[in-house]
């Protein structure tokens, strides 16, 4: 019998090492290098696990020259879910690979499984975490059914394809990969091999069959997918399901995607019975209130391709302590302290002794520098204790020496100020010329004209 190979794997980022070591150099974490049966044994594809199904439509890859290759895309899978399919870039790619990560309570099973039984194709959900009646149940309260739905509870790769080569599904997802287990390797569930092995075996499955993959991943406590970094690496597309459990909202964000923009987002709405879609997500963003209150901006945003309404609160009041206190929530507080001090330097606010909070309502974060101007105004508003109109809006960047910037894609932002009726939008001088007839554009260079026009 031969030896039995081993090596030594850190379980946070994936790297190899030759011994044991306390401290990973890559990550620089401790004790999370263990060690990791890597023997294989007998190679077998996925039709031989199978059975010799029949799904295969492998062919023998041949060189061709580029300028023979059909570059005419394959048709999509519409997946009936408007927000999924503008992250992926239209809808599911036969034969691709797609990775979903996020926060554990989130909803990332109840996404795929919400998109499972809406797809009018016979689909296959893989579950290693839950039993078939948990899954009836959130099916259940999702209240939908589903004839072409099949699930199967099971973690050994080798009776998945089994299955799969009978039951010849058009769409197969996996909750989640961590929990898969081949007996190709022998190491635990969830380990750096394994994970590797099983994601191998499940692309060469999609890419000879042209199914498209659904994955579910674990997150690190730093907010990293679970296992080696070679995993991002292998699928065509990898996404991130965001949100602040406290709050209802949810954010579908691409890391990755070869079939598509990265910059595309799609916003969830947690309720009772599912996740809802959410079509117009500057309405929800912006409070209905009737009263004007201090220390409130309406920001024009850019969350991908799409434009977006936020309402930004501040609070600025006297130091109790000795030390002033800074907050920010859902934005950068290192640029929030260039904000502030800009303030001070430039206009002439004394703002060192005071405390500034700062929030983006509706949990989200935003990294925009175009809602400088917004921080600024619902800071100064919330200072003098002056409301602002609710019917302004304010788009630009600050600059180091008080000087206000334009910023990209001005023309959607105004487009969508117009489009939920504001009167008069903020912006840095531009040559562009906007034929917007429904909403006034003032331009400012400099900080200190927006606050006289504002404040005095």
């Amino acid at each position: 019998m031969a030896k039995t190979k081993t090596t030594w794997f850190c379980q946070n980022c994936g790297a190899q090492y030759a011994r044991w070591q306390g401290q990973c150099n890559s990550c620089k974490e401790w004790n999370t290098i263990v060690e990791e049966v890597v023997e294989k044994r007998e190679s077998r594809s996925w039709k031989q696990e199978g059975d010799e199904g029949t799904l295969s439509r492998k062919r023998n890859n041949k060189p061709t020259l580029i300028s023979q290759i059909d570059a005419t895309e394959s048709p999509r899978l519409n997946t009936a879910n408007a927000e999924f399919n503008r992250v992926l870039g239209g809808g599911l790619v036969p034969g691709s690979i797609t990775l979903l990560g996020g926060e554990p309570g989130i909803g990332k099973s109840t996404l795929l499984l919400q998109v499972c039984l809406n797809l009018p194709f016979k689909t296959l959900y893989v579950s290693g975490e839950e039993s078939a009646q948990q899954i009836k149940m959130r099916a259940d309260r999702i209240k939908k059914d589903a004839s072409d739905c099949y699930i199967l509870t099971e973690t050994k790769t080798q009776k998945i394809f089994r299955q799969i080569t009978e039951l010849e599904p058009e769409v197969l997802i996996i909750d989640s990969i961590q929990t898969l287990q081949t007996d190709h390797v022998e190491s635990t569930a969830g380990s750096v091999s394994q994970i590797r092995e099983c994601t191998g075996e499940l692309i060469k499955f999609a890419k000879e069959t042209a199914t498209p993959v659904l994955l579910i991943g674990h997150i690190t406590k730093d907010g990293n997918i679970a296992g080696p970094k070679i995993l991002e690496h292998m699928v065509d597309t990898v996404l991130q399901f965001e949100g602040d459990r406290n709050h209802t909202y949810r954010i579908l964000r691409s890391l990755k995607n070869r079939f598509g923009s990265t910059h595309e987002i799609g916003i969830y709405e947690m309720l009772g019975h599912g996740l809802r879609e959410v079509a117009n997500p500057s309405e929800i963003l912006i409070s209905n209130k009737d009263v004007a209150l201090s220390g409130t901006a309406i920001a024009a945003t850019m969350e991908g391709m799409r434009p977006l309404l936020i309402e930004v609160q501040a609070l600025v009041s006297t130091a109790v302590y000795g030390t002033p206190q800074r907050s920010a929530t859902g934005y950068n507080l290192k640029r929030l302290n260039m904000i502030l001090a800009v303030l001070e330097k430039r206009a002439g606010f004394k703002l060192g002794q005071k405390d500034v909070f700062l929030n983006i309502t509706g949990g989200i974060q935003v990294n925009d520098p175009a809602i400088d101007l917004a921080v600024v105004a619902a800071i100064l508003s919330s200072n003098f204790d002056l409301e602002l109109s609710s019917s302004h809006c304010f788009c630009a960047e600050v600059g180091l020496a008080g000087e206000i910037r334009p910023t990209s894609r001005l023309d959607q932002r105004i487009n969508e100020a117009e489009k939920l009726g504001f009167e008069k939008i903020f912006v840095a001088p531009v040559k562009q010329k906007f034929n917007n007839k429904g909403i006034q554009i003032h331009a400012f260079s400099k900080i200190e004209e927006l606050v006289r026009y504002l404040f005095s």
